[in-house]
């Protein structure tokens, strides 16, 4: 750092000011010492800092090993944000969600002297784990795995369910059918139970759940059984890869989508816009997400003897208007994109 400060023309106690992002330094100040770092190739010792600040600079992420959308969007957008906020980010990966790979992830990062950990949590269970585990180190869930004992961040899947079911029906429909998600995930009842809100809030018939997973596979499977049953006209699916499926079963079968019937997913998956046709859908910020559970997690670190009661973080979604859905009968034709989404809310 002397070095630095020497080639830089400034004190060492500037240079220290710009490695630790001190705002009330001066740019063209800020910008020497940069460039003398760079001459020098003058890096940073997280080690030595460790030592010297009692905090490591990293924070912890349990993940687990997944092909789908959300997960693997909500670690991307979890590192995003802890990058952006100036920490190194250790990553553990779980091959199975059960208590015992909890543990072990929370045990291999306690050896990383994490200060804090950010856990993807699908279900409850091992949101419960994570707070066992984590004990004396702050920590935050995010997705539809909660515990009361640790904060967290999460999508509000009910109130996103509802906007698809009420668009749907706003567009004419006199029902909606639905093609739900695993019922041992938290996401998918929730969507199951918006969905049934919506019906009832609207006085329509409220058709049987169509059992699935998360996979295009499955709404292929179902779509052809839905494809048959002329009565169909709406269909919202819990996942965008779900509704993938169900578009090619209802092309083969000759039914045409939107006019017959309109098909809305859930995700607001980048690719659902070079769907054929492009596909309405609930859109889940992840990016935001990543932020708020950093943001639930920074707290805790800096007050970490408050005693403050775990914090839920809800974000609510946003529906992508495509052209997948219209009017019942109505001739395809082109649709601007929109948005439509409540307000966030936390607790």
């Amino acid at each position: 750092m002397r070095d630095v400060a020497e080639l830089a023309g400034v004190s060492a106690q500037t240079v220290s000011r710009v490695i630790n992002g001190h705002p009330y330094v001066a740019d063209h100040t800020r910008q020497r010492v940069l460039d003398a770092m760079r001459r020098l190739d003058y890096r940073l010792n997280p080690a030595a800092r460790a030592l010297v600040t009692r905090r490591s600079g990293t924070l912890g992420i349990v993940g687990y090993e997944s092909p789908l959308y959300g997960p693997t969007s909500m670690l991307y957008a979890i590192e995003g944000a802890a990058r952006a906020a100036g920490y190194f980010v250790s990553v553990a990966s779980l091959r199975h969600l059960d208590r015992r790979s909890v543990f072990d992830a929370v045990d291999w990062l306690r050896r990383q002297s994490v200060e804090g950990i950010i856990a993807i949590a699908p279900k409850p269970a091992m949101a419960d784990a994570l707070a066992e585990a984590s004990s004396g180190l702050p920590a935050v869930t995010v997705g539809g795995g909660c515990t009361e004992a640790v904060s967290s961040a999460q999508i509000d899947n009910v109130e996103g369910a509802r906007l698809a079911t009420r668009h749907l029906l706003d567009l004419g429909h006199t029902t909606v059918h639905h093609l739900a998600g695993p019922q041992d995930w938290p996401e998918a009842r929730e969507r199951v139970a918006g969905w049934h809100a919506a019906l009832r809030a609207a006085g329509a018939p409220t058709p049987a759940v169509v059992p699935g997973d998360w996979s295009a596979g499955t709404g292929y499977e179902q779509g052809e059984r839905l494809a048959r049953d002329r009565s169909v006209t709406a269909i919202f699916c819990a996942s965008d890869q779900l509704a993938l499926g169900v578009l090619r079963a209802l092309h083969e079968a000759g039914r045409r989508v939107p006019g017959e019937v309109s098909v809305v997913g859930f995700d607001g998956t980048a690719d659902g816009a070079h769907f054929l046709p492009p596909l309405t859908s609930v859109r889940q910020d992840f990016a935001e997400l990543g932020r708020r559970s950093l943001r639930l997690l920074l707290a805790q670190l800096d007050r970490p003897a408050s005693g403050s009661r775990p914090r839920r973080d809800v974000l609510v979604p946003e529906l992508v208007i495509r052209r997948s859905a219209t009017a019942p009968c109505d001739d395809d034709h082109a649709t601007a994109d929109l948005t439509l989404s409540g307000p966030s809310r936390g607790t």
